[in-house]
């Protein structure tokens, strides 16, 4: 279904029990919420799952503005128009920055209850060598904003996130995209975080169409009483 938020309409697939705590489901960078199909179908046995395209991807709406703070807005005006706060967060890549800078800014207005932040990066520079000038050459060659928008965004100081007290569980890649010890930074900043390292996987081996997760999300988001 859609929803108008932000001056533009969102898709959403809302699935679960409507008595489940609300968890949505944002993804990364060119893709839509269909990479959680598998995860999604587990998590809605315990939760009201909503899985969202963001702007620009999916179903829902093409604007030409393709920044993370305006994607993050979007997230934040859904919430508020169905009334789901404070809900839970699963984000993946752009849908992890998205979801950090939402607890950045509404993490003390009851937003916010908890959130899984699944192969997330700071700043362009966390990207390794290597892939950071594979993203440029394929920008030379294709212009693709989503891809432009990796090169110039995020820019997180590591230091903001000491304010963050959102209970937070950081997951990345033994052989990510990023620079060796970003996560282990990001989960050590972050106030009230844990960290699980996913061995032998790639940036999205355990995310897209899998549901390997599940079991560590289904232990964090219901540790305890939390709403």
């Amino acid at each position: 279904m859609k929803i108008k938020v932000n001056g533009i309409n969102l898709f959403y697939e809302k699935a679960g029990a409507d008595n489940g705590r609300p968890l949505i489901l944002l993804h990364g960078n060119g893709e839509d919420h269909h990479i959680f199909d598998e995860l999604a179908e587990k998590l809605r046995q315990n939760f009201t799952v909503y899985a969202v395209d963001s702007r620009n991807h999916g179903e829902s709406e093409r604007t030409n503005d393709y920044s993370y703070e305006t994607m993050m807005k979007d997230v934040y005006e859904l919430i508020q128009a169905l009334d789901l706060g404070p809900v839970n967060l699963i984000g993946f890549s752009d849908g992890a920055i998205i979801s950090l800078l939402l607890a950045m800014k509404h993490g003390n207005e009851n937003v916010v209850s908890k959130m899984a932040l699944l192969g997330m990066n700071l700043k362009p520079s966390d990207f390794t060598d290597e892939n950071y000038q594979y993203i440029l050459e394929l920008y030379d060659e294709t212009k693709d904003p989503l891809v432009q928008l990796m090169l110039e965004q995020p820019n997180i100081e590591l230091e903001n996130l000491k304010k963050v007290t959102v209970p937070s569980l950081v997951v990345g890649a033994e052989n990510d995209l990023f620079r060796q010890g970003l996560f282990e930074e990001i989960a050590t900043t972050l106030p009230n975080a844990e960290l699980l390292m996913m061995n032998g996987h790639e940036h999205d081996s355990y995310v897209t169409h899998q549901d390997v997760l599940y079991p560590e999300l289904l232990r964090f988001f219901k540790e305890s009483d939390y709403r």
